[in-house]
């Protein structure tokens, strides 16, 4: 009783967020650019089906140039704006990418990009984990050039299982402690968030299966491209965690804030089988 009577309802008004232009704009060589635009939303505010909508940004002027041509970008649902798809221009290796936008309200955002060379992977191949009958990780080797700096991406699908490409967490690295070496790794695999399906949310999942047929997308990309990636996934590995800190994501727009990356892809495929 004398702990209750103690008790009071505190009220604290939060003042609302800063409301920023959200750019995530992707150029990958061979395929067409397009890009995301969204409006940033208070920490406490509304975001499902119903309200998702009106974060999207329509009716803005999306420009890419490849330093030989600029193409505008076509928003192929125009009342509901969000991905603007380049119809001209396709990623090229050695190229510099800049990107021009305006919104409805006038506000600007620039950002440029550079498409690398790729480095492709010398070897892929599945292993069961220990402990584990069918389940397993992928794994690769990969003779790393002597040019400081090099940045790499990770992305990995099944057939027949996986729409996309999925980056599991951890996914991109440098080659800071690696430059010039040949080393093997491993990647588990990677979920989309939220994923509702069976294998995302039981033994298996973060786990390839014996069967499985796995597609490698290992990418080169630049150094934004790592500061981004690498501070949203801890951020998103912590999620949830009332120890954690919330960290700066570091961006590449100007004006606003996301990545703006490209992406030149490597391709393996492995069949997941018991050594």
């Amino acid at each position: 009783m004398l702990f209750t009577a103690c008790e009071k309802d505190i009220s604290v008004d939060l003042p609302a967020g800063e409301e920023k232009i959200v750019v995530e704009g992707y150029i990958e060589e061979g395929r067409n650019p397009y890009v995301l635009l969204s409006k940033s939303t208070g920490y406490f505010a509304p975001f499902d089906s119903a309200s998702v909508t009106q974060y999207a940004v329509k009716n803005a002027l999306v420009v890419i140039c490849d330093g030989l041509n600029c193409d505008t970008l076509i928003a192929p649902v125009a009342s509901i704006g969000y991905i603007y798809i380049s119809q001209n221009l396709t990623g090229t290796v050695g190229r510099t990418y800049t990107l021009y936008i305006k919104t409805e309200d006038g506000r600007e955002l620039t950002s440029s990009t550079y498409c690398y060379p790729p480095v492709a992977l010398d070897s892929a191949w599945f292993k069961v984990q220990p402990g584990k009958d069918s389940l397993g990780w992928a794994w690769a080797r990969l003779t790393e050039p002597d040019t400081l700096g090099n940045v790499y991406r990770w992305f990995a699908k099944r057939l027949g299982k996986d729409q996309d490409f999925i980056a599991p967490i951890g996914s991109v690295f440098t080659d800071r402690f690696i430059n010039g070496t040949s080393f093997d790794f491993a990647y588990n695999r990677g979920k989309f968030p939220n994923s509702t399906a069976e294998d995302d949310n039981n033994e298996e999942e973060g786990f390839f299966k014996v069967g499985d047929t796995i597609v490698i997308k290992f990418c080169t990309a630049g150094q934004a491209t790592y500061n981004f990636w690498r501070a949203a996934e801890d951020q998103l590995s912590s999620n949830g965690n009332p120890f954690s800190t919330v960290n700066y994501i570091p961006s590449n727009i100007n004006g606003g804030i996301g990545i703006f990356e490209a992406y030149t892809p490597s391709f393996v495929t492995i069949v997941a089988k018991k050594d």
